[in-house]
């Protein structure tokens, strides 16, 4: 089992004539991923490793001959919301947005339409999501032999807000012989499609998923919202965090950015100490170094290290 993809799962890649959307394209590929179309307006009719590039989602659509789940959007922030807007209209139920730098007005209308029509968006910001050994959306991992080293499957469930963390955090799992059953790169920025919270049931009913690890940071309030989801659904899960950016706890440091969009404190809430706090209430265990993760998970789990 895993969440949001399996090895059926099609999707299209908007944008897939530009440079990054040309390779992600090709590690998806490779991955064994089913890329069936991809859109860039005015090229209809070329070919992008072998997959369809047309003018609209509703011609790659049709050239499909039925419905598509999902759709990696790579296009310039400007453009953006349109081509979100044309995939949940579309019937598209999944969509990983790559891009970052999307003005915020316009991230949170595109998570108001999908809420509206019953699709979900990953990112913005993000590199994607990935089942080990089954399918990736997204630039997640890397070329498919790099992605194939750091991800095995297993039994635990990995969010991060940082794509290359979602990877690294992944990689020593997979060396402590426990590996992950999906990792989701849910996205740097101050408004995300999915939260840690929005996205905990999907792994709560997961059968193969027995923990879960995430990577957060300073700024937001999404570690509020898990740590009281937790609570309010008494989830069956351990999880094991990691915080990074305690630096940004000192004085001189509030109200500056680091990094991520998202990464932005504002007041006592937003601190790291306080995020920290919070999720030990809830029984989420932090770690202070994140090679302790592999160690932590399997005490949780009751595995002889």
């Amino acid at each position: 089992m895993s969440i949001l993809l399996n090895k059926e799962t099609t999707f299209i890649v908007q944008g897939i004539t530009g440079r990054e959307a040309v390779n992600l394209t090709r590690e998806c590929l490779d991955y064994g991923s089913k890329v069936v179309g991809g859109v860039t307006p005015g090229r209809k009719g070329r070919e992008v490793h072998g997959v369809p590039v047309f003018d609209t989602i509703a011609q790659a659509v049709e050239n499909y001959g039925g419905p598509i789940d999902g759709s990696v959007v790579t296009v310039p922030p400007a453009f953006t919301k349109d081509a979100v807007f044309e995939a949940i209209l579309n019937g598209i139920k999944l969509i990983v947005i790559v891009t970052e730098r999307i003005p915020r007005r316009d991230v949170a209308q595109m998570v108001e339409l999908a809420d509206m029509e019953g699709a979900r968006i990953i990112g913005p910001n993000c590199l994607g999501l990935i089942v080990p050994e089954v399918c990736k959306m997204g630039g997640i991992g890397g070329p498919a032999k790099d992605a194939a080293k750091a991800y095995a499957p297993g039994p635990v469930g990995v969010m991060s807000r940082s794509g290359g963390m979602t990877t690294e955090i992944s990689s020593s799992l997979t060396q402590a012989g426990l590996g992950v059953s999906t990792a989701v790169s849910i996205g740097g920025d101050a408004i995300i499609g999915s939260t840690y919270a929005e996205l905990m049931p999907l792994f709560e009913a997961d059968e193969q998923t027995k923990a879960i690890v995430i990577y957060t940071e300073p700024g937001g309030r999404m570690e509020a919202q898990l740590a009281e989801w937790v609570k309010d659904n008494n989830s069956r899960l351990p999880i094991v965090a990691f915080m990074a950016g305690k630096f940004m706890d000192d004085e001189e440091m509030k109200g500056m950015s680091f990094g991520h969009a998202g990464t932005i404190v504002e007041g006592a809430e937003d601190t790291a100490t306080q995020k920290i706090s919070r999720l030990e209430a809830a029984g989420i265990r932090v770690v202070e170094r994140i090679d302790e993760i592999p160690t932590v998970v399997k005490e949780k789990l009751g595995v002889l290290a």
